[in-house]
């Protein structure tokens, strides 16, 4: 794993090779493996996809992943609303265990209660044991004190897919696949105003435009691209004209101001009004907050507040540096990234759209008429 350079496809993009080796040498406690099938990114469908319509394939990369690491017992801590992929999955471990591949490895299928927190990998561990899906302090990280205090493994859905793939064509048929800093495919989960929306496997490195105009059929009723979300709706937004040279790898995107994430793009026709799509984000992201951090429990309600104020017309010129104040008082002083997943679209759809945010102060109203709406009433 490590030879294949293959980094986590669950949104941080740390090597999963490396993640197994940080695992205490020699050590008399159980290790686990626990699988983070908690995917509850807004515009992220990758991993459901997968537990629907290949769920052995993740049974067999959590067999290796469990012989690697010495394990014993493996977790698939699946979110509530997913149902199909619930079924699925257990079935899936049913069959395997009947045709005698488990050997004296156990799987266990936990259906969360569909908190976003619990997606944050401490959180997930807290829920495991029957605590309050509230995040940790890190350190201790998982691989050295996780599971009940335990050397503990947590690995996304795709990274673990990926692993037989590697053990049966080898590191060096992956690495030629990709870029050589970002090997391997990718499923990218497409949304929004696309005639073709869905899942697309693609090499790392693949164009953004040559998906969206080429591979998903263009743009929905020929609409002319306002903006791209390439990796679920807590990176940076780009703006159409600026994905021109964007390559899907983690130094692309991230060169083009944004973030690959768990490669959800999340594309906006012209007509789609801006301040509506983040305040609907932020609503979101205020509701999940676990209310352990004062900044995330207090600050995104407040943020959501104002830019529901600028939406309805209702707002003043300062109110936009109320929200870049609030941002930089919340991120980066919270326990986990929740607060920080609120602040970095707040920042950069005003960056990259303030005419539009100052449009509604002005003229009292959203300045679309029939909006060309992507993001609805929850």
């Amino acid at each position: 794993m490590k030879n294949a350079n293959v980094w986590g496809r669950g949104g941080a993009g740390f090597p999963v090779g490396t993640k197994w080796s940080f695992l205490p040498k020699n050590t008399t406690q159980p290790i686990y493996l626990v699988v983070n099938a908690d995917e509850g990114e807004p515009g992220t469908f990758k991993d459901r996809m997968i537990m629907e319509f290949n769920p052995h394939q993740l049974i067999e990369g959590i067999l290796l992943a469990a012989y690697a690491i010495k394990s014993e017992h493996a977790f698939i801590y699946i979110r509530g609303e997913l149902s199909l992929a619930n079924t699925r999955i257990r079935e899936a471990i049913k069959e395997a265990k009947e045709a005698g591949l488990f050997g004296s490895l156990m799987i266990t299928a936990y259906t969360g209660a569909g908190a976003y927190i619990c997606g944050e990998e401490t959180a997930l561990l807290n829920s495991l044991e029957g605590k309050k899906g509230f995040p940790r302090n890190k350190p201790p990280f998982p691989a050295i004190a996780g599971l009940y205090g335990c050397p503990t493994i947590v690995n996304n859905v795709q990274s673990l897919a990926t692993v037989p793939w590697i053990v049966r064509n080898g590191a060096k048929a992956y690495t030629a696949i990709g870029t050589p800093k970002c090997t391997g495919t990718h499923l990218f989960g497409v949304s929004g105003h696309v005639a073709k929306p869905g899942i697309y496997e693609a090499p790392m490195g693949y164009p953004l435009k040559k998906l969206i105009y080429e591979d998903c059929g263009g743009m929905l009723g020929n609409r002319k691209l306002k903006a791209v979300i390439p990796g679920g709706s807590s990176v940076h937004i780009l703006r159409g004209e600026d994905i021109d040279n964007v390559m899907l790898d983690l130094d692309s995107v991230k060169n083009a101001g944004s973030l690959l994430g768990t490669g959800a793009v999340i594309v906006m026709a012209e007509g789609t009004c801006i301040v509506r799509a983040l305040f609907v984000l932020l609503r979101f992201y205020d509701h999940e907050s676990c209310g352990q951090c004062t900044p995330c429990r207090e600050g995104l309600g407040l943020l959501a507040g104002i830019v529901n104020r600028i939406e309805q017309g209702r707002a003043k010129m300062a109110d936009l540096e109320e929200l870049i104040r609030l941002v930089n008082a919340i991120e980066g002083n919270t326990i986990c990234m929740l607060a920080d997943a609120a602040c970095w679209p707040t920042r950069s759809y005003l960056a990259k759209f303030r005419e539009e945010f100052e449009a509604h102060i002005h003229k009292g109203a959203c300045p679309f008429e029939g909006k060309f709406q992507i993001f609805n009433e929850l």
